[in-house]
Protein backbone atom coordinates (compact mmCIF):
# COMPACT_ATOMS: atom_id res chain seq x y z
CA UNK A 1 0.00 0.00 0.00
CA UNK A 2 1.51 3.29 -1.19
CA UNK A 3 0.15 6.59 0.07
CA UNK A 4 1.03 10.17 -0.76
CA UNK A 5 0.07 13.57 0.54
CA UNK A 6 1.41 16.86 1.77
CA UNK A 7 2.90 17.15 5.25
CA UNK A 8 1.22 18.82 8.17
CA UNK A 9 3.63 19.04 11.10
CA UNK A 10 2.30 18.60 14.63
CA UNK A 11 4.09 18.66 17.99
CA UNK A 12 4.58 15.72 20.35
CA UNK A 13 1.96 14.48 22.82
CA UNK A 14 -1.13 15.18 20.71
CA UNK A 15 -3.91 13.65 22.80
CA UNK A 16 -7.26 12.38 21.62
CA UNK A 17 -9.06 15.35 23.16
CA UNK A 18 -6.92 17.66 21.03
CA UNK A 19 -7.78 15.60 17.93
CA UNK A 20 -11.52 15.80 18.65
CA UNK A 21 -12.67 17.62 21.75
CA UNK A 22 -15.02 15.79 24.09
CA UNK A 23 -17.71 18.44 23.63
CA UNK A 24 -18.36 17.07 20.12
CA UNK A 25 -18.79 13.45 21.12
CA UNK A 26 -22.49 13.74 21.85
CA UNK A 27 -23.19 13.63 18.13
CA UNK A 28 -22.82 10.54 15.96
CA UNK A 29 -22.35 12.77 12.88
CA UNK A 30 -18.83 11.99 11.69
CA UNK A 31 -18.78 15.08 9.49
CA UNK A 32 -18.92 17.19 12.66
CA UNK A 33 -15.89 15.35 14.03
CA UNK A 34 -14.01 15.88 10.75
CA UNK A 35 -14.89 19.58 10.62
CA UNK A 36 -13.80 20.13 14.25
CA UNK A 37 -10.56 18.10 14.24
CA UNK A 38 -7.76 19.92 16.07
CA UNK A 39 -10.07 22.88 16.72
CA UNK A 40 -8.43 23.73 20.06
CA UNK A 41 -4.92 23.47 18.58
CA UNK A 42 -5.60 25.44 15.37
CA UNK A 43 -9.15 26.28 14.26
CA UNK A 44 -8.04 26.32 10.60
CA UNK A 45 -6.38 22.92 10.64
CA UNK A 46 -9.45 20.77 9.89
CA UNK A 47 -9.87 22.53 6.56
CA UNK A 48 -6.32 21.56 5.54
CA UNK A 49 -6.44 17.85 6.42
CA UNK A 50 -7.85 16.44 3.16
CA UNK A 51 -4.94 14.80 1.34
CA UNK A 52 -2.54 15.42 4.21
CA UNK A 53 0.00 13.18 5.89
CA UNK A 54 0.27 14.21 9.52
CA UNK A 55 3.91 14.21 10.62
CA UNK A 56 3.79 14.38 14.41
CA UNK A 57 6.12 14.12 17.33
CA UNK A 58 6.19 11.16 19.72
CA UNK A 59 3.20 9.92 21.71
CA UNK A 60 0.52 10.75 19.13
CA UNK A 61 -3.00 9.79 20.23
CA UNK A 62 -2.32 9.67 23.96
CA UNK A 63 -5.14 10.25 26.41
CA UNK A 64 -8.48 8.53 26.27
CA UNK A 65 -9.33 5.43 24.27
CA UNK A 66 -11.96 7.19 22.16
CA UNK A 67 -12.01 5.75 18.68
CA UNK A 68 -13.68 8.94 17.43
CA UNK A 69 -10.19 10.50 17.22
CA UNK A 70 -9.12 8.08 14.47
CA UNK A 71 -12.53 8.37 12.79
CA UNK A 72 -12.29 12.18 12.77
CA UNK A 73 -8.92 12.07 11.02
CA UNK A 74 -10.03 9.49 8.47
CA UNK A 75 -13.26 11.37 7.74
CA UNK A 76 -11.33 14.64 7.39
CA UNK A 77 -9.33 13.04 4.59
CA UNK A 78 -6.01 12.41 6.33
CA UNK A 79 -3.98 10.04 4.13
CA UNK A 80 -1.77 8.73 6.96
CA UNK A 81 -0.23 9.67 10.29
CA UNK A 82 3.53 9.32 10.78
CA UNK A 83 5.01 9.66 14.28
CA UNK A 84 7.92 8.12 16.19
CA UNK A 85 5.44 6.57 18.64
CA UNK A 86 1.71 6.24 19.22
CA UNK A 87 -0.42 5.54 22.24
CA UNK A 88 -1.14 1.83 21.84
CA UNK A 89 -4.94 2.15 21.97
CA UNK A 90 -4.89 4.88 19.30
CA UNK A 91 -2.56 2.72 17.20
CA UNK A 92 -5.00 -0.21 17.20
CA UNK A 93 -8.04 2.03 16.78
CA UNK A 94 -6.43 3.63 13.73
CA UNK A 95 -5.60 0.29 12.12
CA UNK A 96 -9.03 -1.18 12.91
CA UNK A 97 -10.77 1.89 11.49
CA UNK A 98 -8.69 1.95 8.32
CA UNK A 99 -6.48 4.97 9.09
CA UNK A 100 -2.92 4.20 7.93
CA UNK A 101 -0.22 4.97 10.46
CA UNK A 102 3.54 4.56 10.40
CA UNK A 103 6.04 4.68 13.24
CA UNK A 104 9.02 6.76 12.11
CA UNK A 105 10.81 10.01 12.82
CA UNK A 106 9.99 12.09 9.75
CA UNK A 107 12.10 15.16 8.95
CA UNK A 108 9.86 17.47 6.93
CA UNK A 109 8.27 20.89 6.74
CA UNK A 110 4.60 21.81 6.38
CA UNK A 111 3.57 21.29 2.78
CA UNK A 112 6.40 18.91 1.82
CA UNK A 113 5.29 16.00 -0.35
CA UNK A 114 5.32 12.76 1.65
CA UNK A 115 5.16 9.19 0.39
CA UNK A 116 4.41 6.29 2.72
CA UNK A 117 5.01 2.76 1.43
CA UNK A 118 3.62 0.29 3.96
CA UNK A 119 4.70 -2.74 1.93
CA UNK A 120 8.32 -1.61 1.56
CA UNK A 121 8.36 -0.18 5.09
CA UNK A 122 9.58 3.26 4.06
CA UNK A 123 8.49 6.88 4.28
CA UNK A 124 10.00 9.75 2.31
CA UNK A 125 9.53 13.49 2.61
CA UNK A 126 10.47 15.63 -0.39
CA UNK A 127 14.00 14.96 -1.66
CA UNK A 128 15.21 13.56 1.65
CA UNK A 129 16.39 9.94 1.86
CA UNK A 130 13.69 7.39 2.75
CA UNK A 131 13.29 6.50 6.41
CA UNK A 132 12.38 2.98 7.57
CA UNK A 133 9.08 2.56 9.40
CA UNK A 134 8.19 -0.05 11.97
CA UNK A 135 6.73 -2.94 10.00
CA UNK A 136 3.03 -3.71 10.08
CA UNK A 137 1.99 -7.33 10.24
CA UNK A 138 0.35 -8.88 7.17
CA UNK A 139 -2.93 -8.89 9.10
CA UNK A 140 -2.68 -5.16 9.83
CA UNK A 141 -1.89 -4.43 6.17
CA UNK A 142 -4.92 -6.52 5.17
CA UNK A 143 -7.14 -4.55 7.56
CA UNK A 144 -5.88 -1.26 6.14
CA UNK A 145 -6.19 -2.52 2.57
CA UNK A 146 -9.84 -3.41 3.18
CA UNK A 147 -10.58 0.01 4.67
CA UNK A 148 -10.87 -1.23 8.25
CA UNK A 149 -11.60 -4.31 10.30
CA UNK A 150 -15.36 -4.23 9.75
CA UNK A 151 -14.87 -3.98 5.98
CA UNK A 152 -12.38 -6.85 6.07
CA UNK A 153 -14.80 -9.04 8.01
CA UNK A 154 -17.66 -8.16 5.67
CA UNK A 155 -15.54 -9.43 2.80
CA UNK A 156 -14.97 -12.79 4.49
CA UNK A 157 -18.57 -13.42 5.53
Amino acid sequence: MRLAGRAIRLPPDIDTDMIIAGRYLRTKDRSVWAARAFEDLDPTLAGRLRGAVIAAGPNFGCGSSREQAAVALREAGVVAVVAPSFARIFYRNAINLGLPIAEAELDCEDGDPVEVDLEAGLVRAGDRPPVPIAPLSPRMRAILGAGGLVELLKGTA
